[in-house]
C-alpha cells in the first residue's frame, strides 16, 4: 500500500511538471518573417507615454516613460539629468538568414546626462530571457 501511495505522489509530480520547455534567450529563428510578432509588438506599444520607433528596415523599439519612483531612481542613481526623463527602451530587430528570419531582443534603461549624453544600462535577467523565449515560441519562432 505504501509503493502505491509513493507511485501515486511521483506520477502526480511528474505529470504537473513542465517536461520541455524553451531555453531562456533573447534571440529566436523563424521559417519566415514574423509578421504577426512585429504587429503584436506595435500594438502592445500604444499606452500613455509609449512610444513606437521604426529605427530601419526590421527593426523596432517601444520607449516607455517609467513611473515616478523609477525615473527618481535611476535619475539619482545615474546623475541623470532631470529636464530630460529616462525611459525603458524594448527593441525588436529581425535579419534575414539562410533558414528564414532571426529575431534578436535588447531592454535596456536610457537615462539622459546633464553633459548631454545618454547612459544606455542593459536590463538582465533569466525570467526577462524566459519571457522572451515563450513569446517567440507563441508566435512560431524557435529560441536560439
Amino acid at each position: 500500500m505504501r509503493l502505491f501511495s509513493l507511485l501515486t505522489i511521483l506520477v502526480v509530480i511528474v505529470s504537473c511538471t513542465s517536461q520541455e520547455s524553451p531555453p531562456a534567450s533573447r534571440s529566436a529563428q523563424f521559417t519566415g518573417y514574423p509578421q504577426n510578432l512585429f504587429n503584436s509588438f506595435k500594438t502592445d506599444c500604444a499606452g500613455p507615454g509609449d512610444k513606437y520607433i521604426k529605427t530601419a528596415a526590421g527593426s523596432f523599439e517601444c520607449r516607455e516613460t517609467l513611473s515616478p519612483e523609477a525615473t527618481a531612481y535611476l535619475i539619482l542613481s545615474f546623475d541623470g539629468y532631470p529636464q530630460n526623463l529616462p525611459q525603458i527602451v524594448t527593441q525588436l530587430k529581425s535579419t534575414k538568414n539562410q533558414a528564414g528570419y532571426r529575431v534578436d531582443a535588447e531592454l535596456f534603461f536610457l537615462v539622459p546626462q546633464k553633459n548631454g549624453s545618454t547612459l544606455r544600462i542593459p536590463i538582465e535577467s533569466e525570467q526577462l530571457d524566459r519571457d522572451f523565449s515563450r513569446l517567440y515560441t507563441d508566435y512560431g519562432g524557435t529560441p536560439v
